[in-house]
């Protein structure tokens, strides 16, 4: 009899024991759960778009085609240097100091406003890096401690077979021996079916500051965009093949391959709310969306530096 209750004392200890590692975890997702990547300081940008009339703009410019490309005109029409470019060329027919001096002023002025757009693309692909590495770390603590745990049951359950196995051949009380090698069995059933939870564990995980959101919706609706960087994101002319913006050929593909086309599911996603609970799978999800926000946003740059090579043709 002693001998059943030492069993039972063992597997009860073993099925109630928590890991250190695992509290080193859990303290570490309390680290991780509320964002580090905003910006100490909130810039308040104007709420003014560039306009969208893009065919009536490269219409009214057409004389700048044979310099700039359609791109190029665009850009310099959001960066409000259109008229720059049309002194410059006015200029050019005047050879004297006076006219050069005023046309590297004016290059210097459009410059600049090139080098502050440069300097917020470097700023929201940084953010979007360092939330993207944010959610992959937690993603990672999520990934072990489902790992740890099914370890741990496939342990106890090995664990308690071989208990009930030696128990079994120790105790030869009529009717204990049975008992024992039920309850070891039911046991050991129990640790193997815990294991088979495919959705594992949840962690809460927060981003009131939620970049994947606007991009989403398709609609700036907080602070979160300068708005020359949404005028990128959202003007077709700057996409591939112009049929959708570069945030409408992303979420296309964010719909067919993180959500199975099921748009209702993505709508009601934590993924583009304040944040909540979070399965690892989520996690991978968000910080894969990220990622792609983040490349998205570098491609940019290729037209910005066409436009510059362009300027350099102008002046030079």
């Amino acid at each position: 009899m002693k001998k059943l209750f030492y069993f039972i004392a063992v597997v009860s200890v073993l099925a109630s024991c928590v890991s250190k590692k695992n509290q080193v975890i859990q303290q570490n997702i309390l680290t991780l759960k509320d964002s580090y990547c905003k910006a100490p300081f909130k810039y308040n940008y104007s709420n003014k778009l560039p306009s969208y009339h893009s065919d009536s703009i490269l219409a009214a410019n057409k004389d700048l085609k044979e310099i700039f490309t359609d791109q190029s005109i665009l850009i310099l029409n959001a960066l409000d240097n259109l008229s720059d470019v049309h002194k410059i060329i006015e200029l050019k027919k005047d050879s004297s100091l006076t006219s050069q001096v005023k046309i590297l002023q004016l290059k210097t002025k459009i410059n600049s406003r090139i080098t502050i757009a440069l300097t917020e693309l470097d700023a929201v692909a940084a953010e979007f890096d360092c939330e993207g590495e944010r959610v992959a770390q937690i993603g990672n603590y999520v990934d072990n401690l489902n790992s740890s745990r099914n370890n741990k049951l496939i342990l106890y359950s090995i664990i308690a077979g071989a208990a009930t196995s030696i128990a079994g051949g120790i105790v030869k009380a009529d009717g204990w021996d049975n008992a024992i090698s039920i309850g070891g069995g039911v046991l050991g059933a129990g640790f193997g079916l815990a294991t088979l939870n495919p959705k594992g564990k949840k962690v809460e995980f927060i981003h009131q500051r939620n970049l994947l959101r606007d991009v989403w919706r398709e609609k700036l609706e907080s602070p979160n965009f300068p708005p020359f960087i949404w005028y990128m994101y959202t003007e077709k002319k700057f996409s591939n093949r112009e049929e959708r913006s570069i945030i409408g050929n992303m979420k296309m593909r964010w719909l067919h391959y993180q959500f199975n086309d099921n748009k209702i599911t993505a709508d009601q996603s934590v993924i583009f709310s304040d944040g909540g609970y979070y399965r690892a799978d989520d996690l991978h999800n968000r910080a894969a969306m990220l990622n792609q926000m983040q490349s998205a946003t570098r491609t940019i740059n290729q037209n910005i530096n066409y436009l510059l090579l362009d300027l350099d043709k102008l002046v030079l």
